[in-house]
């Protein structure tokens, strides 16, 4: 599966969610699955189970510095098929090449 997720604090003492935001990543990021962080979402595939696992740590990651978590969680569940993280964007951008 293939999802995009953002997770960020709500309620915090600063402006910036960055801080916490950085921790969701890290979590991603040493989880080992294929990820891609964007301004507005962080992607990640893998299977269904190890994909939530790392879904859920990275809200537990920005929820130890905030009172409350906002996500927003969207997937692509395509069983048989991997690679999609960067398929489904080179399959754009060949007919954009057209």
């Amino acid at each position: 599966m293939l999802i995009a997720f953002s997770v960020s604090p709500l309620g915090g003492e600063s402006d910036s969610v960055a801080k916490a935001v950085a921790e969701a990543v890290r979590v991603v990021r040493s989880s080992g699955l294929p990820n891609r962080t964007s301004a507005m979402f962080t992607e990640v595939e893998g299977e269904w189970d190890e994909v939530m696992d790392v879904v859920k740590r990275a809200v537990d990651a920005v929820q130890a510095s905030a009172p409350r978590v906002s996500l927003v969680l969207k997937a692509d569940i395509r069983p048989g098929h991997t690679g999609q993280i960067t398929a489904k964007v080179e399959r754009v951008e060949h007919y954009l090449d057209d």
